[in-house]
């Protein structure tokens, strides 16, 4: 019998959520994506510490002052991880704007161009990568301007329905809604264990994806953030799913019959929405759970891309 795994890549684009150069090959995704929690981890691999010494050597020739230089530096690493990651996959490898611009549209449309002008450096083109964007509204309103320049997106840390809507009326290529994280909440809040058919990252997954195929919204839904095989199971058929390199080994080893859960052709009507700044701003604040994993999620990868500089000027000043 196929493997569950083999069974999901027939109704699912699966992606690998990782920079683990190793279980890329083994396990041949379409996609990758990244952040800078992903990005910490990878460079602290015995993979990459030739990267990690190209980079420091590069950037002890930059001018600037040492905080300009080691966040050059680090820019550079995300970019050499994305890079070894792209000579490995079909698709496209995700890269993340830095989480500090979360709340800066100008600031992360000049980032974003920033990231693809490094791949075109390295003879990768735009077409290969995804910018990541966080879902604020000032991420969404830099991924309305990218779009329109032909830079597509994943928009990410996406926890409710609002934020949803407006990326698709930004026209956003890709949204990343955090399973797992909503499921962390809830349990947190309620005290309670949840099936994968009461998990309410899995419930909002599903919510999304009827409201895009009933409205005829061609923004991708990657579900992502999984805590285990049984959210996976219960969101067969959406369009992508991005997985650890744990959780796609363990649906790699098992067997029996996966059901395919979401498909475009069983869809319920959904009333279309459209959202300006004061009502989506409003929906996201009556929200707890969203406005908390959003909150949250930003000072998570802030604090990582903090850890990876001051592990660049470290390394600078040795």
């Amino acid at each position: 019998m196929t493997s569950k795994l083999d069974q999901l890549r027939a109704m699912t684009t699966v992606v690998a959520d990782t920079g683990d150069i190793d279980a890329v090959r083994r396990l041949k995704p379409v996609d990758c994506t990244t952040n800078p929690s992903i990005v910490l981890k990878a460079l602290g691999t015995p993979m990459f510490a030739d990267t990690v010494k190209e980079a420091i050597a590069w950037g002890r020739k930059q001018s600037g002052t040492p905080d300009a230089v080691a966040a050059a530096v680090a820019d550079r690493l995300a970019i050499s991880v994305g890079a070894a990651l792209v000579e490995l996959v079909p698709g496209r490898v995700s890269t993340e704007v830095d989480a500090d611009l979360s709340f800066d549209t100008k600031a992360s449309i000049d980032k974003a161009h920033q990231i693809i002008a490094s791949y075109k450096e390295r003879g990768i083109g735009k077409e290969r990568i995804l910018i990541k964007l966080a879902s604020t509204w000032e991420g969404i309103r830099a991924a309305e301007v990218l779009q329109k320049e032909g830079i597509d997106c994943n928009l990410t840390l996406l926890f409710s329905k609002a934020q949803a809507i407006a990326c698709a009326e930004a026209g956003a290529f890709l949204i990343s809604p955090f399973v797992g994280r909503i499921l962390d909440w809830y349990k947190k809040s309620t005290g309670k264990d949840y099936t994968a058919e009461e998990d309410p990252g899995v419930l909002s997954v599903r919510d999304i994806y009827n409201y895009y195929k009933a409205n005829g919204i061609k923004t991708i839904v990657m579900g992502a953030s999984f805590r285990n095989t049984g959210e996976i199971e219960a969101l067969a058929g959406c369009d992508r799913l991005t997985i650890a390199p744990a959780l796609l080994e363990e649906l790699a080893a098992a067997e029996g019959t996966l059901e395919r859960k979401l498909s475009p052709e069983r869809v319920t009507p959904a009333a279309a929405v459209s959202l300006d700044e004061k009502t989506f701003r409003w929906m996201l604040n009556e929200d707890a759970m969203a406005t908390e994993k959003l909150s949250e999620g930003i000072r998570l990868f802030a604090k990582d891309l903090v850890a990876l500089r001051n592990m660049v000027s470290k390394e600078l000043a040795a």
